[in-house]
């Protein structure tokens, strides 16, 4: 069962910043870029679990603090050469207000649902 979990406001998460949210099935990193979009992933680097959340933001991707790899903050994918994929997490946005959907009951038991 999907739910939207309210995370906060748009403004809580500096321009070319991410806001961390604990979830069951792992934290979530909530980014923002400069025009102000808002993603989320789960913040775990494919290559070897780097906090995404510490990362550079630029454009609409993300760089790992551990050792640069670049993540599409649309579709999760590593920016190529190198090859991997982090979990995307739907978001949605009403007036400033970020909510993201998880799917509880999957995360309550560690699966993809």
């Amino acid at each position: 069962m999907i739910t939207w979990i309210p995370v906060g406001h748009v403004d809580d998460i500096p321009r070319l910043g991410a806001r961390v949210v604990k979830s069951p099935g792992g934290d979530i990193a909530v980014f923002r870029t400069e025009g102000d979009e808002i993603f989320a992933l789960y913040d775990r680097c494919p290559h070897q679990g780097g906090p995404l959340s510490q990362g550079i933001v630029h454009g609409k991707a993300v760089a790992c603090p551990l050792h640069n790899w670049t993540i599409d903050l649309t579709t999760g994918g590593v920016v190529g050469p190198d090859e991997g994929c982090t979990r995307v997490v739907p978001v949605t946005v009403t007036d400033g207000r970020i909510a993201i959907a998880l799917d509880v009951e999957a995360e309550a038991t560690g699966t993809d649902g």
